[in-house]
């Protein structure tokens, strides 16, 4: 981190010095991000503990030079907080479209609806 700086280090620069990065986005200027992991097996059992967790989160303004750095560790995210309220989703047997195409389907097969009323008529 210590060769980049703010309204000098370019796009070219960075993939230089970092590589690809792990994820892009493109919001206002382009975001991107690069994480770091490494995983240790700690026990015989094959438990495994996270001992590097950093993600660096660089965003480059519409000249194509470095605009923001952030950087998180492993603390930085552990101190963060999520908030605990869920979104519940309701899920219908049938869709909007499988009811549709099956309206549709009934009428090609009915098109004047004779079928229907002689059931309605126990025939």
């Amino acid at each position: 981190m210590k060769k980049i700086q703010i309204n000098s280090t370019n796009k070219n620069d960075l993939v230089k010095i970092f590589g690809e990065p792990s994820t892009r986005s493109k919001f206002d200027n382009d975001v991107w991000i690069y994480i770091e992991r490494k995983i240790t097996n700690t026990h015989f059992f094959g438990k495994r503990e996270l001992v590097v967790n950093n993600v660096l989160v660089l965003e480059i303004d519409e000249r194509g030079l470095l605009a923001k750095i952030d950087f998180y560790n492993i603390e930085d995210m552990n101190r963060l907080k999520f908030d605990k309220d869920k979104t519940t989703i309701v899920y219908r047997k049938r869709s909007f479209i499988y009811d549709f195409l099956s309206s549709v389907r009934q009428k090609v097969n009915d098109p004047l609806g004779v079928r229907k009323k002689r059931r309605e008529q126990g025939q």
